[in-house]
Order: structure tokens, then sequence, then C-alpha cells
């Protein structure tokens, strides 16, 4: 029976102590340290880096075996080490909340499937699963420094197959099924990997699919690989030869279940492999160490403001973001275990069929399962938003506190929609975590805090122990203007290295070439006076009209606002004569077309709210805006066909999400090339 003291905090009410104040508190009383504001522990934590981030591992209580024999040697990026001498596990880490979560009723995980199938494991259970499945591999001949290529949707077995390779020392790689078979084994190829974890099928979209044969292709094609683990998912067409029960594996009970231990690694000894988009090239496959990645999970979770599910702060705590497995949050929704809470997967559509499309689904699924924390990223408030959803049609919605959002900027009217959907079912005061940071480290530059006055379309503030500054083409920091995303001080969660990068070359290029020592991210920043900040878009995919530069999500925010727009795409095409021609791509809303009257609502709209100078040249009417599977919009490789670039070496169809829109680009962009230049593309890659 749950203690009355937690009932009345349930579903962690909004009057609960925020975790930033609480690690204050903490420091105030075990360090001496007290802040006068947000920006002052930040400043602290920027500043005084090893005080900082041993604060966060004594805070968390990190284990390790062997204590450290320095905190930061070498802060010089990017070969900034970290507690030299420790010892940890992530899934150690984990598990330490077991006993304490299951005596308060509290599961690890609530999976539901668009068939609307539930289940539900306890933490007990996760980590009897975990383990029987470290066994199970450990017996495949799979060890520390052994890479496990995962082929798998976002269901609860994935969860325990990453926690079972992290528990031996082994490194994680995960494909989402919706990719390509060749954008897979472009990213598996590299790493070599000793097994392969997969689906034989996945139902989508209203849709069974069978994903055996991809398996089997995946197998001929990885000769590395010496054991294949499949879950049966009932959507695949035959078996696959020599493959192991996943269920199986993970059933095993007793003797050395009993008997295992997770094993310790080192501070840096990699966790898993993420991958960078891959649409003008091969991916990177980036390199995070277990250590770096706690440190950073523990920090953004101060920012995220969740915590244990068991405890009375935040009795109930039940923590959901919609992410597909090939994109980082899926591993930011798993790491929400550290610190105790609750997770709720769904494996399916968020917006029902093609035929009968549903944008309420994903906040049905909320209410059901009295989820507390909902994130998703930016385009998927924005689709709603222009689906007309009412949110008050979804259920009981009362127990979500904060919402949160990431992938690309949240337009400022989107938000406030969201506020107003909130206030119409009695949460008037909803707070939003809006997000940057990337797959390339593991961690926010910018995030949200429950103590800061809301900033609709922008993020609320630096994140803890994140040195960013926006920075000048002289590389000076400005504020108030728009600069470049850089970062001048290193964070634990930096990648390592790139998989066989083995010189270092391409890490160095990707984000030292400009200044070296400090990490530039591509991305334009502006940081307001009062703390805020505001990402304007790529700085690969500026737009400098007449020696005004304005990022491209100033522009979709003044458009994508009109009811007559699903969505948009810019690119500038500069000429050899100091001009450039702006061409607008258009999807218009169901219901619409791109008549004058639009052009004309659209043109008058950037005026109002940028300058004349960035009307476009031309509007065009599109199928689609091509978007990789995290639904970033692809500007640069669009401006780079136009610009003449054959199209295998700027679009690769199995890193986009609608790769069916492809063709028409292609075409669009010969025909301009025939009009302007005497140059042409084809789709084969060749310039004729």
């Amino acid at each position: 029976m749950k203690n009355k003291e937690y009932e009345v905090t349930s579903n962690c009410s909004a009057a609960s102590v925020p975790q930033i104040r609480l690690y204050q508190d903490w420091l105030a009383r075990e360090r001496g340290l007290r802040f006068k504001d947000y920006p002052a522990l930040w400043q602290w934590s920027t500043t005084d880096l090893e005080a900082f981030w041993r604060s966060i591992w004594d805070y968390n209580k990190i284990v390790s075996p062997k204590p450290y024999a320095a905190i930061l040697r070498d802060e010089g990026m990017p070969n900034a080490f970290w507690f030299e001498g420790t010892e940890v596990n992530y899934a150690h880490q984990i598990f330490q909340h077991a006993e304490r979560a299951d005596a308060e009723g509290q599961p690890a995980i609530i999976a539901e499937n668009e068939k609307g199938e539930v289940t539900e494991i306890s933490w007990k259970e996760l980590q009897r699963q975990t383990v029987s499945l470290a066994v199970e591999l450990r017996q495949m001949g799979v060890g520390r420094g052994d890479r496990v290529a995962a082929y798998l949707p976002n269901i609860p077995e994935a969860v325990v197959a990453f926690l079972a390779c992290a528990s031996l020392g082994a490194v994680w790689a995960l494909c989402s099924p919706d990719m390509g078979t060749p954008a897979v084994l472009d990213r598996f190829r590299q790493i070599e990997p000793k097994a392969l974890i997969a689906t034989d099928g996945v139902f989508y979209g209203g849709k069974a699919m069978d994903r055996s044969a991809a398996v089997r292709d995946m197998c001929a094609e990885l000769p590395s690989v010496t054991a294949v683990l499949v879950t049966a998912s009932g959507y695949g067409d035959s078996p696959v030869a020599n493959a192991v029960d996943f269920k199986a594996a993970t059933g095993l009970r007793g003797g050395d279940v009993n008997a295992f231990q997770p094993e310790w690694v080192p501070f840096d000894h990699p966790l898993w492999i993420l991958y960078s988009s891959g649409t003008t090239g091969l991916p990177k496959a980036i390199v995070h160490g277990h250590g770096g990645i706690l440190l950073s999970a523990y920090a953004g979770h101060l920012h995220f403001d969740i915590g244990p599910s068991y405890n009375a702060n935040t009795f109930g705590e039940r923590f959901h973001w919609y992410s597909a497995t090939g994109w980082v949050m899926w591993n930011q929704q798993v790491s929400a275990l550290l610190s105790g809470s609750t997770i709720c997967l769904y494996d399916g559509s968020p917006s029902g069929t093609k035929a009968s499309p549903d944008w309420l689904t994903m906040w049905a699924f909320a209410a059901r399962h009295k989820i507390t924390w909902f994130g998703a990223g930016a385009a998927y408030y924005i689709s709603c938003r222009k689906a007309g959803v009412t949110l008050s049609e979804a259920g009981d919605l009362s127990s979500i506190r904060a919402l949160g959002s990431t992938g690309s900027p949240l337009p400022p009217d989107v938000q406030l929609w969201g506020n107003q959907q909130f206030a119409t079912i009695g949460r008037p005061n909803i707070w939003w975590c809006n997000i940057s940071g990337g797959t390339d480290l593991f961690a926010g530059f910018m995030a949200g805090n429950p103590g800061l006055p809301a900033t609709p379309g922008k993020l609320q503030c630096r994140h803890l122990g994140a040195a960013v500054e926006a920075w000048n083409e002289a590389g000076e920091p400005v504020i108030g203007e728009v600069g470049e995303l850089v970062c001048t001080r290193p964070i634990p969660s930096m990648p390592l290295y790139f998989w066989g990068d083995e010189d270092g070359s391409r890490y160095l290029s990707s984000y030292f070439s400009e200044w070296p020592g400090i990490w530039r991210h591509g991305d334009w920043l502006r940081i307001d006076n009062d703390g805020s900040c505001t990402i304007t878009g790529r700085s690969d995919a500026t737009i400098n009209r007449h020696g005004l530069r304005m990022g491209t999500a100033d522009i979709y925010a003044a458009v994508e606002r009109l009811s007559g727009v699903a969505d948009s795409l810019v690119i500038d095409l500069e000429d050899n004569e100091g001009g450039s021609q702006l061409l607008m791509f258009v999807v218009p809303a169901s219901g619409h077309d791109l008549a004058p009257a639009l052009t004309s609502a659209m043109s008058l709209a950037i005026r109002k709210s940028l300058s004349p100078r960035f009307v476009p040249d031309r509007y065009i009417c599109a199928p689609g805006i091509p978007r990789t599977l995290s639904g970033k919009k692809q500007e640069l490789p669009v401006k780079r066909l136009f610009q003449g670039w054959p199209v295998i070496k700027v679009l690769n169809p199995d890193a986009i999400a609608n790769p069916e829109i492809i063709p028409w680009y292609v075409s669009r962009a010969q025909g301009w090339l025939n009009d302007h230049t005497s140059e042409q593309i084809s789709i084969a890659g060749e310039k004729s």
C-alpha cells in the first residue's frame, strides 16, 4: 500500500519543488554555494567546470569502485579527459532505483502499440530480462568493446537489449525499421558488429510490414555478425535462419542470472554509437562514453525537471517523448530511467493512418496512461495546430505538467496555441521545456527551467555546464544579435571520436575547423539580455539579402502561421554578380492552392515580421518538403540541387522521411538550371 504522504502528491503536482531548486538547496547545504539567480548559477557552472561536474557526480550518487585521480585533465577540446581513474556502468546506475520503485508500485516501462496493446514492466522484471539477455549474449561470445547492432522499433525489447549491452561493456548501435536497408547498412558496415538484434516486422500507420527480408539482407551484408536474435512481431513473412528467439533469450532465471553483475568499465569506455543524418554522405558514427553520458543525462534532468516516480515530490512521474529509435530523443527517453522515472513508449504513427489522419492519437495515449511529461518534435505540435486539434477531446490530460519540444524551432504562436489548449482543460500555466543540443553530444546547449519566465518560441536559458556563446565573424561574443553558436569549454558527453576516423580529422573538421579549440555547432543563435535564446536556423543555410542576414527559422515562422500554408522551405541562390534569387517552396494546406491571394498574404507576413528584403522572388507549389527521419528540413541539399550538384552527392533517399518527393525536386532543379545555366543534373547523379 502506498504511503498517504505520496498519495497527496501523486501525478507530479504542479506545486512540486523543481529539480533545479532541490539541486541548489543541496549546493548550499553541502558545498556552501548560494546563487542569487539562474544566470549566476549558470556562470559558476561554466567557469568552475571541475566543481560543477563533481557536484553532478556527487548529487546523483554515481557509483565507481575506484576514486578519481583528477576530475578534468587537459580541458582543451577535443582532448578533454574527465574523471580519470573511475569505473562506471550505465545499467548499474539505472537499477539502483529498482527496489524502491517496485516497493511503491511504480513501473519502469509502460508501452503501447498502434493496436492499443499495452505492456507494463516492473523495475525488477526489466532488470531480470536485461541480465538474462546479457548472459545469453555473453554465451554467444559478445563482450567488452564488441559492437551490437539493433534494428528495432520503439518497443520495450529495444530498452532491454540496450541495457544488456551496456551491462556487458558492449557498444550499442540502433537503427529504426522505418529506414531503408541501404541506409541501415551504411551505418552498420562502418562498425563491424558482432551481433544483430532485429525485429521481423512492424505495424505502422495501420499497415503490417514484413522486415524479415531486410534482416536476411543485413545478415548477408554484415560478415562480422556471428550471432542474430530476432523479436517475433507476428508480421514477418518467414523465419530468419539461425536466429535465436529474443523472448527465449530474455526468459532465463536462476543460476547465471542471479550471479550476474554489470561490468565496471572506464569512464570513457564506449556506451553507444549515434549516427548523423547521412543525407549528404556517409553518416558520421559518433561514439559516446558511459561516464560522459551519465553526467550529461543527470545535468539534463535538472532542466527537464524529472525525478523518481517513487519519490514524494514527483510521485507517479511518467515521462514520454515521441520518437523513432533512430533519433537521439529515444536515447534521451531511456535516460529518464537514470532518475528513477517511469518511461512511456509508443510504437506507431503519431497521426493515425493516411486515409484517416488523427492527430489526437498521442494525446489520447497520454491521457490513458496519466503521462506527466510529454515531449515531441516541434513539427508534431505544428501539425496538431494545423489539424485543428482540440485537446479536450483526447481524454483527461490533467496529469501533464510539462511539454517538451526540439528538432527545430517551435514558432511562438504554436506554443501560445498549446497554452490556450491546456488552459481550456484546467492547466493554464503549462510549462514548455524547449531544448536545443544535438545527436553530436547527447546534451543540451539551451534548455528550459520551470523557475524562469515563459518565453514562447524561445529557449528559456543556456544549459548548466554548457559555455555557449553567439559569436560574430570576428570571433567575439554578442548579445541581442545573431551569431554562430559556439561552445568554448568542454562538456563530458562530447564525442570520444567518430568510429573509423583513425586520425581524428573528420571529427576536427566537423566542429573545430573555424576556430581551433572552439566547438562550432553550425546553428545561428541569438542570446537576449534576459538570457533567453533563439535558434534562427542553420548557419550553412543563411539568407543574406543585400547585406542583411536572416535565419530561415524566422521566415518559416512568418509564413507557416497562415492557415493556408502547411509547410515551406526557402533557399537563396546566389549568382556571380552579387545578386541572388530567393525561392520558397510551399505546400498549401488542405483546401487551399498557391493562388495570388495566398502568395500575397505570405509576402505581407514576411514584410511585417522581418523585412521586405526577405520576400521571395518566386513561390513554387511543392508536393512536400524533404525532411530527415528526425524531421529537419533539408535546405542545404535542395539548394545544392539547384546549384547543379549531382543528386547522389546531396540526397540519400534512405535517410529522408519522404523520399518519394525527391524526383520532383530533381526535375525542378534541372528545369531551373536549363533556364539559368547550361548545367543539368540527373537522378543517376551524373552531370550531362
